[in-house]
C-alpha cells in the first residue's frame, strides 16, 4: 500500500492524481497555499510527516512532484521566481526525500529540448532549452537526479485537464466568441490529458513500491500520436459539434509570443513502454474522453 505526497495538488495534474485516492492508495495533495515548495521548513516538515505516518501504517511513502512554475511567457521577465519554484524547490524536496528514504517522481517538460528535431525526442537526447521556463525545468531535473534520492524524472507535453487554465479550455471559449480562429500549424506535439498522465504516474509509483522501478531514471510519457495546435483545435471543434472549417492555419511568425515556442515537441514514449508501463491512449481518443468527462 502507498502513501503519496503530491506537491502542486491544486493544479490540473495534482487534482487528477488526488482523484485516484483509494483505500490502498492514500494521496495527500496540498496546493501551494498549504505547501510552498520554496519554503525549506515546510518541505522538510511535509516529507518527514509523510514518512513517519506511512511507515506507522505499514505503507510505502512516496512523493510525486506536480508543482511547477508553468507561466512560460511570464518566466521570461520573472526567471528568479521560476528558478525558485522549478529548481530550488525540487532540490530541497529531493534532498529531504533522500534523507528520509522516500522515492521521488518529478514531473518535467518537453521545453527542456530546443524543439528543432525531426524525430521524437528520446530521454537521452541532449537538452537545449530556449526559454527561461525550459532552463529552470532542465536545472530542476539535474537537481533531482543529482540529489542522491531514489528519483525519476517524467517528461510530458501539451497537458490539458478538466480543471485549471489550458489550451483546450481556451479554444472552447473562443469557439463561442469568434466566427473563425487562426491557430498555429507549424508546431508539433502530443496532446496529453492530465487524467491519463495521472493514471500513468500512479502505475509508475506502484511499480517503484513493488521493487520494479525502471532502471531508466528519465522517462517520457505523453498521449499517443502527434498533431499541431491547428489540428488539435479542429478536433476540439469536432467534439463541440462546431464546423472545423472555422479554424484557419497560421504560422508561428504570425502569432509572436514573449517566449519562443518549440517547433517540434514530440516525445518518444519508447522509454515508458520499455519499462513495462502502459502507454497512454492516442491523443484523439483521450480528447473525446476528456469532453465526455467535462460534460458530467
Amino acid at each position: 500500500m502507498l502513501s503519496l505526497l503530491v506537491p502542486g495538488g491544486s493544479g490540473q495534474l495534482g487534482r487528477d492524481l488526488a482523484a485516484l485516492s483509494s483505500p490502498s492508495l492514500e494521496i495527500l495533495a496540498p496546493g501551494s497555499a498549504e505547501l510552498d515548495l520554496t519554503s525549506t521548513g515546510a518541505v522538510v516538515a511535509a516529507v518527514s510527516e509523510l514518512a513517519a505516518r506511512a511507515r506507522a501504517a505499514d505503507r510505502q511513502p512516496m512523493v510525486i512532484n506536480a508543482a511547477a512554475y508553468t507561466a512560460v511567457d511570464a518566466a521570461e521577465t520573472d526567471e528568479r521566481r521560476a528558478f525558485a519554484v522549478n529548481v530550488d524547490g525540487p532540490r530541497v524536496l529531493a534532498a529531504v526525500c533522500s534523507s528520509r528514504r522516500v522515492p521521488l517522481v518529478h514531473v518535467s517538460t518537453d521545453y527542456v529540448f530546443p524543439g528543432d528535431a525531426d524525430r521524437p525526442y528520446e530521454p537521452e537526447d541532449a537538452v537545449g532549452p530556449r526559454t527561461a521556463y525550459g532552463r529552470t525545468k532542465a536545472a530542476g531535473e539535474d537537481a533531482v537526479l543529482g540529489s542522491g534520492a531514489r528519483s525519476w524524472v517524467v517528461r510530458t507535453a501539451w497537458v490539458y485537464g478538466v480543471t485549471g487554465a489550458n489550451f483546450v479550455k481556451t479554444m472552447v471559449r473562443l469557439e463561442g466568441e469568434r466566427e473563425t480562429l487562426s491557430v498555429v500549424d507549424d508546431q508539433r506535439g502530443s496532446p496529453t490529458w492530465s487524467a491519463d498522465l495521472a493514471a500513468g504516474l500512479i502505475e509508475l509509483a506502484r511499480s517503484i513500491a513493488d521493487g520494479r522501478g525502471p532502471q531508466r531514471r528519465v522517462l517520457h510519457c505523453t498521449g499517443g500520436g502527434e498533431t499541431t495546435w491547428y489540428g488539435l483545435t479542429r478536433a476540439i471543434f469536432e467534439e463541440l459539434g462546431a464546423d472545423p472549417e472555422r479554424v484557419k492555419p497560421c504560422t508561428t511568425d504570425e502569432f509572436p509570443r514573449p517566449a519562443p515556442r518549440p517547433a517540434y515537441s514530440v516525445l518518444s514514449n519508447k522509454s515508458w513502454v520499455d519499462s513495462g508501463l502502459t502507454p497512454l491512449r492516442p491523443w484523439r481518443e483521450a480528447l473525446a474522453a476528456y469532453f465526455a468527462a467535462a460534460r458530467r
